[in-house]
C-alpha cells in the first residue's frame, strides 16, 4: 500500500516547496511528486495545509517525560523518553548523562543495552558527557567527578557498551593522544565541550580528529581581542558545532554570529532536563529554566520544534535553513545517511507541524503516531 501526503508545505534541503505530494511505500519515502499525479490506488492523507518536515534530531538531551535518565539511568526512563520524545516531533535521540560516578555511567550503559531491542525506533544510543571535561569549565558538572580519560577506562567502558555509546563530549586539551584516537577508531563521535582550549589547541585538534563541537559559547573561554580563544578556532576550523538555542543559555545575537560564521555546521540540541530531587543534578525548574541548587544555570526546558521556532522568530533563520539545523546537519554528524532529508529512498521519518509550530503528527518508519494531546 502507498500512502500519499498531501495538501501540505513540504519543508527539506532548505526549500519550502507547495502544490507536492509525498509518496510513502512501507518504512521509506517512495517518491515526491506533484499534487496532480498522486495515484489512484493511493491512500491519500490530506495534512490541511500543513509544514511537513524531517523528524527532528536531537543529539543531547538528559530526560524528558518526567524522569531524569541522566541521573537514574534506567530502562523505564528511556521509554518515557521516547514517547514523549516521538510526541515533540524527535525522530531520533541521544540520550545523555553527564559527569557522574563510574556506577552511574555503567549502570546507564545496561539500561541502554537492554532497552536498545525494545526501542521504537528513535533512541540512537548514549552521549557520554564527560567525565573527561576541564574543571576550569565544568559549568553544572561535579568537580569530584571530573578527570582525565585513561585508555584502559574507556576502552572498558565502550566494550560494556557494545556499540551503544554513540558520542562522547570531553575536554581534548588534557587528554592523551592514544585515547582520542581510540575512541575516533571506535566509531564514536566525538565533541569538544567543557573545555578551555587556547586558540591555537583549538586549531591543532578539530577536524585533527574531533569532528564536533558542544554547546558553543557555553563552558568555554570567550574571545578576547589579545588571546583570542576557542571561539574563533572553532569559526576557522568550521566542525559541527551545538547550540542551545533557548535565548538563555545563548543570547540570539551570539546565535546569529555563530550561524554567520558556522553555516551548515552549526545545528540544534536542547541540553534538556527534567526535574529532580535525588542524584548528582538535582535539576530545579524556575519558571523559564533550569539550575543547580547553588543557582548554577543546567540544562533547558527546550523543545527542538522551539529551538527551531527561536532560530526563526528570534534570530532570523529561513524556516526551512532552521529545519536543517534541527535535522539534515545533526544526521550527517551522526552518520544517518537515509535520514535529516524528506527524499526519494529516505527513511519515512517525518514531522506535520502548523504555522504556530503546534505538532500535528509524527510519522516513524512510515507509522503514523497519536496526535500529541
Amino acid at each position: 500500500m502507498i500512502t500519499a501526503l498531501h495538501n501540505l508545505k513540504l519543508i527539506s534541503n532548505g526549500t519550502v516547496t507547495e502544490g507536492k505530494a509525498v509518496l510513502i511505500e512501507g518504512s521509506r519515502i517512495k517518491e515526491i511528486i506533484d499534487d496532480a499525479a498522486i495515484p489512484a490506488d493511493a491512500e491519500k492523507n490530506d495534512l490541511n495545509g500543513a509544514y511537513l518536515a524531517p523528524g527532528l534530531i536531537d543529539l543531547q538531551i538528559y530526560g524528558s517525560g518526567g524522569k531524569l535518565f541522566a541521573g537514574t539511568p534506567e530502562v523505564e526512563a528511556l521509554q518515557l523518553m521516547e514517547d514523549d520524545l516521538l510526541n515533540q516531533g524527535t525522530v531520533g535521540f541521544f540520550a545523555a548523562i553527564g559527569t557522574n560516578s563510574n556506577e552511574i555511567v555503567e549502570e546507564g550503559i545496561a539500561a541502554a543495552k537492554e532497552y536498545r531491542s525494545k526501542a521504537r525506533g528513535n533512541f540512537w544510543g548514549l552521549h557520554l558527557e564527560g567525565p573527561y571535561l576541564n574543571p576550569a569549565k565544568k559549568g553544572a558538572h561535579p568537580d569530584k567527578y571530573i578527570k582525565k580519560a585513561t585508555l584502559a577506562e574507556v576502552k572498558d567502558w565502550v566494550e560494556q557498551a557494545d556499540g551503544v555509546i554513540s558520542m562522547m563530549t570531553i575536554a581534548p586539551e588534557l587528554q592523551d593522544q592514544e585515547v582520542i584516537d581510540y575512541l575516533h577508531n571506535e566509531g564514536i563521535i566525538l565533541s569538544s565541550g567543557h573545555s578551555n582550549a587556547t586558540y591555537e589547541q583549538g586549531k591543532a585538534f578539530l577536524n585533527k580528529p574531533i569532528p564536533a563541537v558542544t554547546h558553543l559559547f557555553n563552558a568555554m573561554p570567550q574571545m578576547h581581542h589579545r588571546e583570542p580563544g576557542y571561539i574563533p578556532a572553532i569559526f576557522e576550523e568550521k566542525p559541527y558545532t551545538s547550540i542551545v538555542a533557548d535565548g538563555i543559555h545563548v543570547d540570539f545575537a551570539m546565535i546569529r554570529l555563530a550561524k554567520r560564521e558556522l553555516g551548515d555546521k552549526l545545528f540544534l540540541i536542547t541540553d534538556a532536563v527534567t526535574a529532580a530531587t535525588v542524584g548528582t543534578y538535582k535539576h530545579q525548574f524556575t519558571g523559564d529554566r533550569y539550575v543547580m541548587p547553588d543557582g548554577t544555570l543546567s540544562g533547558s526546558c527546550l523543545t527542538m520544534l522551539k529551538a527551531v521556532q527561536n532560530c526563526v522568530e528570534k534570530v532570523g533563520i529561513e524556516l526551512a535553513e532552521a529545519i536543517n539545523m534541527a535535522t539534515l546537519y545533526p544526521a550527517q554528524l551522526a552518520k544517518k545517511v537515509n535520514k535529516g532529508q524528506i527524499k526519494a529512498g529516505f527513511d519515512a521519518d517525518l514531522v506535520v507541524f502548523n504555522s504556530a509550530y503546534e505538532i500535528q503528527q509524527t510519522i516513524l518508519a512510515g507509522s503514523f503516531l497519536t496526535k500529541r494531546t
